[in-house]
């Protein structure tokens, strides 16, 4: 059986760019007619996505593959952990649930259980493409966890592995986190490392050279490159290290006075101590007509125009957090003259009660925030699937609909009963499907409240554009003079990242290592100019 050449990201750390520059070399790999594919063994992130079985993986192994021009696959990340705020963890495995455990627990059984699994979806990878590019989970340097960890070194040696260490200049104490890592490895494991790259650099290159010429001497290894930090890239981010919740918690003056009517749509996100999939919103703080803000404020709340629920781990317990914060009552006051969205979870706490009798996420029952003819119960079996449909309400928001297509993903594990007379938001099928359409979601009388089960509905555009336009023409406001196309935005940033890493990396280096040889583009215009994508 032909077995595909491994090439690994490991970091100095968690953050420090392994994701992205997973996705950049799937990306480059491909554009040079490779058939590549992305893994990771375990990753840990409340970012989730739907593949195209049905299944739950890691948001960024979605992205990946999607650099990769392939379809997301469970076997990409077998292992997905997804925080609880117990001290306790949901543990994913090939896309289902496969228990809830202590962090003692999972490290005590992941070998003896995991392993195997792991093992067996590596090679199912393995024996369809020409590359893998595995990426690493945090530090490969974790002494205290070392002994049970699938996802570094031990995934490095299992799938023959060329490995590229990657420190992240932008957090400060580059050189020493590499010759840190480097110095804690096993020899054995130390020889996997083949070179290191800095990333996220800003500023003269010439001014780090005598560092990196000291650091190849010391680690006797070669500095593959050093990749500039680059602003604005429209790609989701691992985990909420990448979240600007807090450091702003409410609006510029000059944000919440301005009263013309081009003005920005203030958005408020609700900042659950439990957030999932906060990438459901980068497509709407990507647009020019559009101030988001992640908040935890009731000031904050009474400023928005827009206040979004998000998705949740921990519903009940973020409702309660909710309630303890005087967010709740915020909430309910704002409700009766402000426009209010609930996504999954959040459309959860929307409706009269949660209960869960199973203590799946928290036993017990709770009232929500009543604003929703609808009672959730939390089920033991999660669904998961990516999912299209169209809105059944010809009015949101007061203001006529004309495009009703919606489309994205479901993740979730609660049952949601209507109350007689409640108006349900869309009708949905599964991707490839147009018959067995089921009710989703619920929106209020006044069409002013809505939620539904659907993530990253604001990734397709006619709806985000239609849905800007409802709450702007709610508000008078003029429509936006510009929107964007969000999925070309992606596209470019994608491109951008690929010819970025491309031009600052040795890629000769990066293709032998894989036992290919690498033909660089005619010139460095033709590099910058490379952005049609995959190529096939």
């Amino acid at each position: 059986m032909t077995r595909a050449r491994a090439i690994m990201v490991l970091g100095t750390g968690s953050h420090v760019g392994k994701s992205l520059l997973t996705a950049a070399l799937c990306r480059i790999f491909a554009q040079h007619g490779y058939s590549v594919a992305p893994f990771k063994s375990q990753n840990m992130s409340l970012n989730s996505a739907a593949t195209f079985e049905g299944l739950e993986i890691g948001r960024a192994q979605a992205l990946q593959a999607g650099a990769a021009g392939v379809a997301a696959s469970v076997h990409m990340n077998p292992i997905l952990i997804k925080p609880s705020g117990d001290q306790s963890s949901q543990v994913v495995v090939r896309g289902k649930i496969w228990g809830r455990v202590t962090a003692a627990d999972y490290h005590r059984r992941r070998i003896e259980e995991l392993l195997p699994i792991v093992r067996e979806s590596y090679d199912y990878l393995a024996s369809r493409f020409d590359v893998i590019i595995l990426e690493g989970a945090g530090s490969p340097a974790e002494i205290n966890l070392k002994q049970h960890d699938i996802a570094n070194m031990r995934m490095a040696e299992m799938a023959d592995a060329s490995c590229l260490l990657v420190g992240d200049i932008d957090r400060g104490g580059v050189f020493a986190s590499l010759l840190g890592t480097l110095e804690l490895l096993d020899t054995e494991e130390r020889e996997r490392v083949r070179g290191f790259a800095i990333n996220k650099f800003r500023g003269d290159v010439t001014l780090l050279e005598p560092g990196i010429r000291m650091m190849e001497e010391r680690v006797n290894k070669a500095c593959l490159g050093v990749v500039p930090y680059l602003p604005s890239l429209m790609l989701e981010e691992e985990d909420s290290l990448g979240l600007p919740t807090i450091t702003q918690t409410k609006w510029t003056v000059e944000q919440t006075v301005n009263s013309s009517a081009d003005r920005a749509l203030r958005i408020g996100v609700i900042a659950l101590p439990s957030f999932s999939n906060f990438t459901d919103f980068d497509s709407l703080r990507a647009e020019p007509s559009v101030s988001l803000l992640f908040c935890r404020t009731a000031e904050a709340i009474a400023q928005a125009d827009v206040i979004i629920l998000p998705g949740s781990k921990q519903t009940v317990d973020d409702l309660l957090w909710m309630k303890e914060s005087g967010l709740y009552i915020a909430l309910q006051e704002y409700a009766h003259t402000g426009l209010i969205v609930g996504i999954c979870g959040g459309m959860q706490m929307l409706g009269k009660t949660i209960s869960d009798p199973s203590g799946m996420e928290h036993s017990g029952s709770v009232s929500g925030l009543g604003l929703l003819p609808i009672r959730t119960t939390m089920q033991t079996e999660k669904v998961t699937r990516n999912a299209r449909g169209e809105m059944a309400t010809k009015v949101l928001f007061g203001q006529q609909v004309t495009q009703k297509e919606l489309a994205g993903y479901e993740i979730h594990i609660g049952h949601t009963d209507y109350e007689a007379g409640a108006k349900h938001f869309s009708s949905l099928a599964c991707k490839d499907e147009r018959s067995n359409t089921s009710r989703d979601g619920c929106i209020s009388a006044d069409t002013r409240t809505f939620g539904t089960y659907l993530h990253g509905i604001f990734e397709e555009d006619s709806f985000r554009h239609q849905f800007l336009s409802a709450a702007r023409g709610f508000y008078k406001l003029s429509s936006p003079p510009k929107v964007n196309l969000w999925k070309h935005l992606r596209e470019d940033s994608l491109n951008r990242l690929a010819c970025e890493v491309e031009r600052t990396l040795d890629m000769r280096a990066i293709f032998a290592w894989a036992g290919l040889t690498y033909d660089p583009p005619l010139s460095e215009d033709m590099l910058s100019l490379r952005g049609e994508g995959v190529a096939r």
